[in-house]
C-alpha cells in the first residue's frame, strides 16, 4: 500500500494514467494572505466532483479551518460537473486539482477520450456510484430499470459505467433510456417526475429525500462491482512533474479536511452552508455520515487516501471483461 507522502510517484497509475457556482471566501483568503511560514500563498483552483453537496464539503472545511493556508495555498473552490468535465478542465489548465471517479477516469483514458492526468490519492475506497429513484417508480431491483428513463450529465461516471453495471447485473442496457441533465438540477428533475431515476452517489439519499419529499431507493454499483474505487484526487501530468512537492502539500491538506469532515459532519455541513447558501446543513451532514464507510477501509492499516495498484488492476480487468476499454491499461 502506498503512503500518502509518496502519492505522486507511487500512486500515479504509471505511464498509462500519467497520463461551477461557488463563493470563495474563507480563512485562507485575502489580499495580503500569508502562508503558515509567512510566505505569500500560492493560488490554486480546485473543482468539486459534482456540484456543491455534502460529499464535497471537505474541501470547504480544509479552506475554512486553515489547512490549505497552513500548507501555503489560497484556494478557490468551484463546482465540478462530473468526471469528464473535471478531467478536461484540469488538463486544460483552468483548474489545478479535483476529484473524479477512478473508474470513470479509466473509461475515458482507455477509450482515448482523456489523457495527461494523474491520480494522487483515493477519496473513497469503494465506488459510491448508483442509480437513484424514489418509491412509486416501480424500481426495486436492477432488472426493473428496463423500460425506464434515467437522467444524468453526459460525462458522469454513473452514466458511462452503466453498460458494465447492466451486464453484470443482468440488465438489457438497450432497454434503458438516458437523457441529459445538469448536476445541480438532477434531483429536481426526479422530484418533478419527468424521469424515473437519476445517476447519483449513494450518499445523495438524504438530499434526494429532502428535495423529493419521498423515500429514496438506490441501486449501488458496488453491489455487483466490489473492487472499484470511488473518487480519487487528480492533477495534471504537467503539475505533478513540475511541482511534485506542491502536489504533496495540497493532497495532505485536503486529506486533513476530509478526515475532519468525517469526524465532525455537522460542523462540516455548517461550513458548507456558510460558503454555499443553497446547501442544506442536515443533508450535508447525513451525506458525510454515509460516506464515512466508503472512505475508511475495513483494513485498519490502510492510510487515508491510499491507492493500491492491485485493486486498480482488478478495476481494469472488470472493464476489459465487459468490453468497455478499447486500449490496454497497466497500473
Amino acid at each position: 500500500m502506498r503512503r500518502l507522502t509518496r502519492t505522486v510517484a507511487a500512486a500515479a497509475l504509471a505511464t498509462a494514467l500519467a497520463l461551477v457556482s461557488a463563493c470563495s471566501g474563507g480563512s485562507d483568503s485575502g489580499d495580503d494572505a500569508k502562508g503558515g511560514k509567512g510566505g505569500a500563498l500560492e493560488k490554486v483552483t480546485y473543482l468539486t466532483s459534482f456540484g456543491n453537496f455534502g460529499r464535497d464539503s471537505y474541501a470547504w472545511v480544509a479552506k475554512e479551518k486553515g489547512f490549505f493556508k497552513e500548507a501555503g495555498f489560497d484556494v478557490e473552490i468551484k463546482p465540478g460537473q462530473g468526471t469528464g468535465m473535471v478531467i478536461q478542465t484540469i488538463v486544460g489548465g483552468k483548474a489545478d486539482f479535483g476529484p473524479i471517479d477512478l473508474t470513470g477516469g479509466l473509461l475515458q483514458l482507455g477509450n482515448g477520450q482523456a489523457k495527461d492526468f494523474i491520480a494522487v490519492a483515493a477519496i473513497q475506497q469503494r465506488t459510491m456510484a448508483a442509480i437513484a429513484t424514489v418509491e412509486g417508480k416501480g424500481i426495486a431491483s436492477p432488472k426493473d430499470l428496463e423500460g425506464k428513463k434515467l437522467a444524468d450529465t453526459p460525462t458522469s461516471v454513473v452514466r458511462n459505467l452503466f453498460p458494465t453495471y447492466a451486464r453484470l447485473a443482468g440488465v438489457d442496457a438497450t432497454k434503458v433510456t438516458w437523457v441529459n441533465g445538469e448536476a445541480q438540477a438532477l434531483m429536481g428533475t426526479l422530484a418533478a417526475g419527468t424521469v424515473d431515476g437519476i445517476g447519483q452517489f449513494v450518499v445523495g439519499q438524504p438530499t434526494i429525500e429532502t428535495v423529493t419529499k419521498k423515500k429514496a431507493v438506490l441501486l449501488p454499483y458496488s453491489n455487483v462491482m466490489q473492487d472499484l474505487y470511488g473518487n480519487v484526487l487528480i492533477t495534471s501530468s504537467k503539475i505533478a512533474k513540475e511541482k511534485p512537492e506542491m502536489v504533496k502539500r495540497f493532497t495532505q491538506a485536503l486529506m486533513k479536511g476530509l478526515e475532519y469532515s468525517l469526524t465532525n459532519p455537522q460542523e462540516a455541513g455548517e461550513i458548507l452552508k456558510k460558503n454555499v447558501p443553497a446547501a442544506d446543513v442536515a443533508s450535508a451532514a447525513a451525506e458525510l455520515q454515509l460516506m464515512a464507510a466508503y472512505v475508511r477501509s475495513s483494513n485498519s492499516g490502510t492510510q487515508l487516501g491510499a491507492l493500491d495498484s492491485g485493486r486498480v488492476a482488478k478495476s481494469i480487468a472488470i472493464l476489459q471483461g465487459a468490453g468497455q476499454l478499447k486500449q490496454n491499461l497497466t497500473p
